[in-house]
């Protein structure tokens, strides 16, 4: 899974980056620090691997992975090149989901481009020069298609889609807010649009407010709100902490959050927002070499979640012998539940489940 970090500068993009992945960005109190992308991989948490790790006696863990991606800040015209311009925006059309992080506190030492601190206006902003972007670039291949459609009937669908897509974004609106066909669903992705992408928008306030409840915080209140009106996702982080949680060991985390009265850190709340967001859940490998994590959609089938492990995997499925984690857990071994019969084979009509622990059969 990847993930697009924006939003404007100083709004803590980067430091949450440097928490989130612990890479080392530079975080610094003044606009356009980040120049060349930032790229990190975090380990998605997983305490069923370890679990799992134990009964297989396992010789390595392997969680699932998401890879993070912080451009640099942008700012009001950067789709007309103010600012850093839109140069970065590239960087992110192949990501899953963007990242939107919006400033929620206030602090007379931190500068904001925009002299005051406002999320809505700061959410609009932003949104805006993502439409612009992908404006620009519609208007270009419709342009193209224009010229070839003469000759090539076939091209008639897409010119109709790139006309829709055209209307659309010059009346300030995302791409998400248009009706598709099932074809015009298959069209629209060789574009890799940023306002078709699903938004998790991180309200990043300070350490006061992270310990009481961020709803009491109006800015939090107002980007809550505003993600729930257009069907996305809204944590609240405080990249600050999640600084200092990231720099203490693994044993003294859990403590520090109990002191927060904190159940969970941001990045967890992040990556549960990230899997609900893109309908995305794990199935479980283990044995002696390894336990792992695979990511999947819903929905998919056994033999295409076996093609996450190896083509030839799924080309040649045969079955699925499955047993549940909770399942494998209370009997404590795969003999004992083998004994039990709580281990089934399923073939290539079954949905997978999250927390299935499987191991596929096939033949090349």
């Amino acid at each position: 899974m990847k993930l697009g970090i924006v939003g404007l500068p100083n709004v803590g993009k980067s430091t949450l980056f440097n928490a989130l992945t612990a890479a080392g960005a530079e975080a610094a109190n003044y606009p356009f620090a980040t120049i060349d992308p930032n790229v990190g991989m975090v380990k998605v948490p997983d305490e069923r691997l370890d679990k799992l790790s134990e009964i297989s006696n396992s010789q390595r863990i392997v969680n699932a992975s998401i890879e993070f991606f912080d451009i640099a800040g942008l700012v009001k015209g950067a789709s007309k090149g103010e600012g850093l311009g839109n140069q970065f925006l590239a960087n992110i059309r192949e990501v899953d989901a963007i990242v939107h992080v919006v400033r929620c506190f206030d602090d007379e030492n931190i500068i904001h481009v925009d002299g005051s601190v406002n999320p809505l206006r700061d959410i609009e902003n932003i949104n805006l020069e993502l439409i612009f972007s992908d404006l620009e670039q519609i208007e270009k291949r419709l342009s193209k298609v224009e010229k070839q459609i003469k000759g090539d009937k076939k091209l008639k669908p897409e010119f109709d889609l790139l006309k829709k897509l055209l209307q659309i974004l010059e009346s300030n609106q995302s791409a998400r807010n248009l009706e598709l066909s099932e074809e015009e669903e298959i069209l629209i992705r060789n574009y890799a649009l940023l306002s078709l992408k699903p938004v998790i928008y991180v309200a990043n306030v300070s350490e006061d407010d992270i310990s009481n409840n961020p709803l009491s915080n109006k800015y939090v209140k107002e980007v809550s709100d505003f993600a729930k009106s257009h069907g996305d996702e809204m944590v609240v982080i405080s990249a600050e902490i999640e600084s200092q949680i990231q720099s203490l060991p693994d044993d003294e985390k859990e403590l520090f959050l109990e002191e927060l009265g904190l159940d969970s850190s941001g990045l967890d709340k992040l990556i549960k927002s990230s899997y609900k967001l893109l309908g995305l859940i794990s199935y479980l490998t283990t044995g002696e070499m390894e336990s792992r994590a695979w990511t999947i959609k819903k929905g998919t089938k056994a033999p295409q979640a076996a093609g996450k492990i190896h083509t030839d995997i799924e080309r040649g499925f045969i079955k699925a012998d499955i047993i549940s984690y909770d399942d494998l857990i209370v009997c404590g071994s795969m003999a004992k539940a083998r004994d039990k019969g709580l281990i089934r084979s399923e073939g290539k009509e079954y949905i997978m489940k999250d927390g299935d622990v499987v191991n596929f059969k096939f033949n090349v």
